[in-house]
Parts: C-alpha cells; sequence; structure tokens
C-alpha cells in the first residue's frame, strides 16, 4: 500500500515538473490562425525552446490580461520585414510561406490574404535585439504585431509544436 501511495505522489511530482519546465497545453481561441489551428484545438506547446522563423508560439496577449495569443514568428531580431503584393520579403529576400497556400486559394474577393505593411508602419526599422514579429496565419482577422507590436523573447510562453484534440488532427503541426 505505501508503495502505491509513494508511487503516486512521485508520478505526480513528475507530472508537475515536467508541466512547469518542458510543456505547457493550450487551448486555441478565436480563428486568427486559420486554417493551420482551428478555435477550439488543444495543443502542446514546447517550453525552453530556440525560436526560429515561422515557429509558432503561445505568449500573454499584451491588450487582454489572462488572455494568452497564438501566433506565427515571422520577424527575427535584427530582420527588417515588409509585404507587398502578398509576399513576406525578409532584409529584402523573398520567403515562402507554404502554409498559407490553401487559404490564399480559397480567397474569392480578388484581394490579397496579406495587405501591404512593412515594420515602419509600426514605428520601427527593424525587429529590436530581443524581440520577435509575429503574425496570425489568417492576416485578414488577426491581432497581431501590426496591431500589438513586437513580442519579447521573455513572454513567449512555448513553442506549439503538436495537436492532441481533436483527434483526427492528433500528430505535429
Amino acid at each position: 500500500m505505501l508503495k502505491t501511495i509513494l508511487f503516486f505522489i512521485g508520478l505526480a511530482a513528475v507530472l508537475f515538473l515536467l508541466r512547469q519546465f518542458v510543456f505547457t497545453p493550450v487551448v486555441v481561441k478565436g480563428h486568427s490562425m486559420d486554417p493551420t489551428l482551428a478555435d477550439g484545438e488543444r495543443v502542446i506547446a514546447f517550453k525552453n525552446t530556440k525560436i526560429e522563423r515561422f515557429d509558432i508560439v503561445t505568449f500573454p496577449a499584451p491588450d487582454e490580461p489572462n488572455k494568452n495569443y497564438i501566433k506565427r514568428v515571422i520577424g527575427l531580431p535584427g530582420e527588417t520585414v515588409e509585404y507587398k503584393n502578398d509576399v513576406l520579403y525578409v532584409d529584402g529576400k523573398e520567403m515562402d510561406e507554404p502554409y498559407l497556400d490553401e487559404f490564399k486559394s480559397e480567397l474569392t474577393d480578388g484581394g490579397p490574404l496579406t495587405y501591404d505593411f512593412s515594420l515602419e508602419d509600426i514605428g520601427a526599422k527593424t525587429v529590436p535585439e530581443g524581440e520577435y514579429f509575429v503574425l496570425g496565419d489568417n492576416r485578414r482577422n488577426s491581432k497581431d504585431g501590426r496591431m500589438i507590436g513586437f513580442v519579447s523573447e521573455d513572454k513567449i510562453l512555448g513553442d506549439v509544436k503538436f495537436v492532441l484534440w481533436p483527434l483526427d488532427r492528433f500528430g505535429t503541426i
């Protein structure tokens, strides 16, 4: 009996430590990451990972207490970011965004998914050191770096890598 109790106490301690230092579960709220992540999906974000371009990250919403945002990293520290004619340019180089192809093909109004934009529109020439520029995949319906500015590296709660629910979407992103 004592062994069983100690086993469950140990298991609870390991799960608690994993939750605190390795990963965090996240519920997607809203449509800003459609079609990559849908409203209501449950995902796992890994903590303490190296953030790279196009990673999906979660962080506290700077304009809504007790809420977290999930967005895609577009600009890294020291880079320039610009959209022209629905094409991403980082440091003047055209970047491919294949995760947007499906969404772009479904647009029926003839307009772009991402309207022309540069960091100068939010008062910066480059992404500041220690910060990231993020956008939602649903560019027409996303409160992201164009409105909230940059996200500090120390505010990032995790790098979203895995969908848990619904089961038909179970797996890596």
